[in-house]
């Protein structure tokens, strides 16, 4: 599965990143937060949220908005060891 990372300026586009090196960031650091793009679809990040609980980890999503305007949020992911 691949999801994208959030822009770091609202002109650039959004990096993608694998659930594999998401992991590996997780399993080299132990507790990690990940900001994704609002391109991402809602129903791709809750499975990538069972993925981690399956494995054991905790898992903390929810939706971060940045201005007025409705489509001005990202999402917020933190994974615990």
């Amino acid at each position: 599965m691949e999801l994208k990372l959030a822009r770091e300026s609202l002109s650039a586009k959004p990096k993608s990143i694998d659930i594999k090196k998401i992991e590996e960031a997780v399993e080299k650091e132990g507790n990690k937060i990940f900001y994704f793009d609002r391109e991402n679809s809602h129903k791709d990040l809750m499975e990538m949220v069972e993925y981690f609980e399956e494995k054991g980890y905790s898992v903390y999503f929810r939706e971060v908005k940045y201005g007025l305007d409705e489509n001005d949020y990202i999402y917020e992911v933190h994974i615990l060891a």
